[in-house]
Order: C-alpha cells, then sequence, then structure tokens
C-alpha cells in the first residue's frame, strides 16, 4: 500500500514539473491550457499546505520534546518562587502584628 502511495506522489510531481517545463519552453500555452493551469495551481496549493502542516508538526514536536525548560520558563518559576517568599514573609509580619497590635518592633 505504501508503494502506491509513493508511485502516486512520485506520477504528480512529475506531471507537475512537465508542466512547468512545459511553459517556461513555450511548449504549452497557458491561454490554450487554462484547465491544466489551473489544476498544476490546485495541486501546488494542496502541496504547500500539506508539507505546512508537516514543517509545523516538526517544530511543535521539537519544542515539546525538549527536556529542559526555555529561560523564560526558568525566569517565570523563579518569579513565582519570590512570589511564595513574599507572600509567606508578609503573612509572618501581618501575624506578629495581629498579635500585640501596640507593640512595636
Amino acid at each position: 500500500m505504501r508503494r502506491r502511495w509513493t508511485l502516486l506522489w512520485v506520477v504528480f510531481v512529475l506531471a507537475l514539473v512537465a508542466t512547468e517545463i512545459g511553459i517556461v519552453t513555450r511548449g504549452v500555452d497557458p491561454f490554450t491550457s487554462f484547465y491544466l493551469i489551473i489544476l498544476a495551481i490546485a495541486a501546488i496549493g494542496v502541496l504547500a499546505i500539506i508539507g505546512a502542516v508537516f514543517i509545523g508538526m516538526y517544530i511543535t514536536t521539537r519544542i515539546l520534546g525538549s527536556r529542559e525548560f526555555t529561560p523564560f520558563e526558568k525566569e517565570m518559576l523563579a518569579m513565582r518562587e519570590d512570589v511564595k517568599r513574599l507572600t509567606a514573609r508578609v503573612e509572618d509580619l501581618g501575624e506578629r502584628f495581629t498579635e500585640n497590635p501596640g507593640k512595636k518592633d
């Protein structure tokens, strides 16, 4: 089954290449073979969309496949720890002042 798909893609791409060579060498007049040109443009569009999907999947896999945090994520984690530390300190100060409202440290 895989060989059939490969053969189909090869035939398809070769047909597109033959169309382009025919246009460049003036063997095929684009105005008389209008439907052939529309078919070639549609095929190129489909191939571009499929290629974009595969490139997007590759880039996403590379990004999500890394085993360490990015510098931005590391900075966000450090800021989170700072916020936790400051929150704990504020709560500690709040408890000290609520226990003895008249006493100053």
